[in-house]
């Protein structure tokens, strides 16, 4: 059985911002030591892994976000909604436009592991918001910590252009100093009111959220080893999005981006033998996690 939280860090007086770094502490140390991650550090990666990696992000952030929305004035969130700073939805949106054209929608592929996260996501943002704290903790300081370095990566690798087309997941425009911000995020995060078993529970989902993101990881490798960038494509399930019916999610194409994508052709770094894109897939991954969360 694994072992108790209250028993690891026996006061839970600490921030909460420690206690999450010290819980997520081994697999961060994991993840930054995994054969992977410098694989994605020395340009090991493929634009067919990059733009299903993409996908995978705007399923989750899409769900992620709309749970935030639902809750913004709600006491046990409230003061960590920043969506000018770090919301990531609209970026990853102008992602898919440029790599996949104006129909990005009936292309992206959404794996069952991408949609069992959607579903938690979903499940605690309706019946448990404090959680939420986890899940926005996990994913945005990450992405914030170690975004710059993935997208010099990522440029390079993938022939990106130097405007930042195919980037904008790792801009963000509306954070100016990135250190000056990650400590406001967790002073208002240390602010929050929690008592001891909330703690507990907020470490737990944190940790949760890791394996959520591993099994997603899984799910990409085995699609990127059948060569289906484009196969068995999953819809959220109708239930889960009854909160956006009445949002339009119609959108026309970016001006000069398909005739430049048809122009400029990509090229993989890397054979695209299924172990090489096993080993590329979840490289991308792996340093997602491993820069960007063990930098926080």
């Amino acid at each position: 059985a694994p072992t108790s939280i209250l028993l690891l860090f026996p006061s839970m007086s600490k921030d909460l911002s420690e206690l999450l770094k010290e819980a997520t502490k081994e697999v961060h140390e994991q993840a930054e030591n995994t054969p992977f991650m410098k694989n994605f550090q020395k340009g090991q990666v493929s634009l067919h892994e990059f733009k299903l990696v993409t996908a995978s992000l705007y399923f989750i952030y899409s769900a992620l976000e709309e749970e935030i929305e639902h809750n913004k004035t709600n006491s046990v969130y409230a003061p960590l909604y920043f969506p000018a700073e770090l919301h990531r939805k609209a970026a990853l949106e102008e992602d898919l436009k440029y790599f996949y054209g104006s129909n990005w929608r009936q292309e992206i592929p959404c794996p069952e592991a991408t949609q069992k996260y959607v579903e938690r996501l979903h499940y605690v943002g309706k019946n448990h918001p404090e959680l939420l704290v986890a899940h926005a903790y996990t994913r945005y300081l990450g992405d914030l910590s170690g975004g710059q370095v993935l997208k010099k990566i990522a440029q390079k690798a993938l022939q990106l252009p130097s405007t930042g087309e195919g980037l904008a997941f790792f801009t963000f425009d509306g954070v100016s100093n990135a250190t000056k911000f990650k400590q406001l995020y967790r002073s208002r995060m240390n602010a929050l009111e929690m008592d001891h078993a909330t703690k507990k529970r907020v470490l737990e989902e944190a940790k949760k959220a890791f394996l959520l993101n591993i099994q997603v990881f899984e799910a990409l490798q085995e699609l990127v080893s059948k060569g289906q960038e484009n196969g068995h494509l999953v819809q959220p399930k109708a239930e889960l999005r009854t909160r956006n019916t009445n949002r339009s999610y119609e959108h026309g194409p970016v001006p000069g981006k398909e005739s430049e994508m048809t122009k400029r052709p990509h090229r993989d770094v890397m054979p695209t033998t299924p172990l090489l894109r096993w080993i590329l897939a979840l490289g991308f991954l792996a340093t997602t996690v491993a820069v960007g969360l063990f930098a926080m």
